[in-house]
């Protein structure tokens, strides 16, 4: 689009160098860099337009933190192999999304994950907004690259981000198919940490029955203290989920919230 290009074109002309050439690295603005806003729109040609012409594909800034994030969140396949194969690095840090793997898994795209590993991206990477790619594919419910980062050892009990570990993210956002997942791979069902403190807090604060018959199968501990509510019964009961509250009850939940 005409003001995509814009955007493009307005951060290689903005700054100068000494030789009154366009400064291609000039840094600013929302993108960060030219690279940036070429790569977030999935402008090929672009992109290696500036690389030809010797933009740094490793350059800091902007909003997703580099290109290769940027082109990652956006699922832009083509652009992502352009700036590995001109030695973009698969596990550079920075962005809110904290790497490529963790922008590619958090927006469920399957065929850039697989890219990024097979150029051997760390799947354990910690940072972000999510902690870690588990995280961010869980709290989405991608369940096809959950598997594919478990297949490539991603680390079920990794702790991070705003929910702890990925089968609380999951557990709160009501995937019980990830939940399963999770579990069958030796999941801490009574892991704690992140805002609910636990899996089983987590569910029964969003009601998600079956996500808490689940956890119960597979020994969670109905009393467990931690997070936001103190406990699952409380949570439950704060949110009204009635057949949540009897379920726990039924399993020895301790209303008096003592475990």
């Amino acid at each position: 689009m005409v003001w995509e290009l814009g955007l493009v074109l307005g951060c290689k002309t903005r700054a100068r160098g000494d030789d009154g050439n366009a400064d291609i690295n000039a840094q600013g603005g929302y993108y960060g860099n030219a690279l940036q806003a070429a790569s977030t729109h999935g402008h090929e040609k672009i992109v290696q337009l500036l690389i030809n012409k010797n933009a740094n594909v490793n350059a800091q800034g902007g909003y997703f933190g580099n290109a290769l994030q940027a082109a990652s969140a956006e699922g832009h396949e083509k652009v992502v192999q352009l700036l590995i194969e001109n030695n973009a690095d698969v596990n550079a840090q920075g962005g809110y999304l904290g790497s490529a793997l963790q922008a590619a898994s958090r927006f469920g795209h399957e065929k850039v994950v697989q890219l990024l590993i097979e150029k051997n991206a760390d799947v354990n990477a910690q940072g972000g907004e999510y902690g870690n790619a588990l995280d961010a594919a869980s709290a989405h419910g991608h369940d096809t690259i959950v598997q594919l980062l478990i297949n490539k050892n991603a680390d079920v009990n990794a702790h991070g981000g705003y929910f702890g570990n990925a089968l609380q993210q999951a557990s709160a956002a009501g995937y019980d198919t990830i939940v399963q997942l999770l579990l069958d791979k030796n999941a801490d069902v009574n892991a704690q940490g992140g805002y609910y403190g636990n899996a089983l807090q987590a569910a029964s604060t969003h009601g998600h029955e079956k996500i808490v018959q689940l956890l119960i199968n597979k020994n969670a501990n109905v009393n467990a203290q931690g997070g936001y509510f103190g406990n699952a019964l409380q949570a439950a009961s704060a949110a009204g989920h009635e057949k949540i509250v009897q379920l726990l009850l039924d399993r020895n939940a301790d209303g008096a919230g003592q475990a």
